[in-house]
């Protein structure tokens, strides 16, 4: 039997609209669903701590919760024992901290963080419970951060092991002096110090070229590693200077911040000379590529090491908005790693016990 064939525009643009409002009532519903989940999980956590489970019951109490939640409701997932326990970490893990935004969280338009918190996967929650059930101000800064980014859990992942929450921001730069006060706290926030370039395996010395050659090869996680909004432009990017033909690095163009972004790598310790370099070459994409709609260039100095002061002080004398970082081939440790480490007298009493 033949099919008839609309090719009437109109026709076909209101099935393209459908198309999109039903993926769009697909998000919401699946939104509403977790926040739902997480609700339920919320009020089952409250209830394990209230009435003391363990204590009334035992020790094997959540073996016995789970048994009978999944005899009462056998259609349910999530009731395993050690799903139960996180359940019970996730209530106790946020509830000094968010009380009134949860029990708010019911209504309509939810207040911040809770509106956040009730969108992130089950699978974000249990990965942070995993990580920072001491520390949950720490878990709510990668909360807002995924539902900002659309984070999936390996990206979150990624992020919770190279420490992003004490990197992100800290780049010495001048922005807050040079810029607007919203353009200056936004172009701080998409720095890093240090950047971590874990995915580049150099077994010896290396050059800045070789350095350079590797983290485009890996343009992916670099990207990554940069932050949203980062559109690579090119390497040795040429730069037609009077009669002279310049190169950058690196030059990325920012979607959020609207503007060049010119990156220079030193596999050396930062020397305030390097300053000029990267001035002369944020001054020329002003003149020669930026254009009315875009905001002014924003220059990056990545090192391998830097003194902080040296640095601060040095870029006191420049009137371009400049950040300065350095940057690491393995992943930092975690915050609280060192604190977990026997120390040198408690292995001694140890080994002699």
């Amino acid at each position: 039997m033949s099919r008839k064939v609309i090719l009437d525009k109109e026709y076909r643009d209101w099935i393209g609209e459908l198309s999109n409002r039903y993926q769009s009532a697909q998000i919401k519903a699946a939104i509403a669903v977790n926040s739902e989940m997480l609700r339920f999980y919320w009020e089952l956590g409250h209830d394990i701590v209230a009435m003391q489970t363990e204590n009334k019951y035992g020790s094997k109490f959540f073996e016995t919760l789970s048994r009978d939640l999944k005899a009462a409701i056998p259609e349910a997932k999530g009731f395993s024992s050690r799903n139960l326990q996180a359940i019970k970490k996730f209530y106790i893990m946020y509830s000094k901290i968010l009380p009134q935004a949860v029990a708010e969280s019911s209504l309509s338009n939810p207040p911040q963080p809770a509106a956040d918190f009730f969108r992130v996967p089950w699978g974000h929650h249990r990965l942070l419970i995993d990580k920072y059930f001491d520390q949950p101000q720490t878990a709510l800064f990668y909360i807002e951060n995924t539902v900002k980014h659309g984070w999936s859990r390996s990206i979150l992942d990624h992020m919770i092991e190279t420490g992003i929450h004490l990197r992100q921001g800290k780049a010495i730069s001048n922005f807050k002096a040079l810029l607007p006060e919203a353009t200056s706290e936004l172009t701080q926030e998409i720095t890093k110090d240090p950047y971590i370039f874990d995915f580049v395996n150099f077994s010896g010395p290396y050059k800045e070229r070789e350095l350079k050659e590797a983290l485009l090869k890996n343009i992916t996680k670099f990207l990554l590693e940069l932050g949203e909004g980062f559109a690579f432009v090119g390497q040795e990017y040429k730069l037609n200077v009077g009669q002279t033909e310049q190169f950058t690095d690196l030059l990325f163009y920012n979607l959020k911040l609207r503007c060049y972004v010119v990156i220079e790598l030193k596999v050396v310790k930062f020397e305030p000379g390097f300053l000029g370099q990267l001035g002369m070459y944020v001054t020329a994409v002003n003149h020669l590529l930026k254009t009315e709609q875009d905001n002014p260039t924003i220059g990056l100095l990545v090192c391998k090491t830097k003194d902080n002061v040296l640095a601060q002080y040095s870029l006191e004398g420049y009137n371009l908005p400049i950040g300065v970082s350095q940057y690491q081939l393995e992943k930092i440790l975690p915050e609280n790693f060192k604190s977990t480490l026997p120390s040198i007298d408690e292995i001694e009493a140890e080994l002699s016990n």
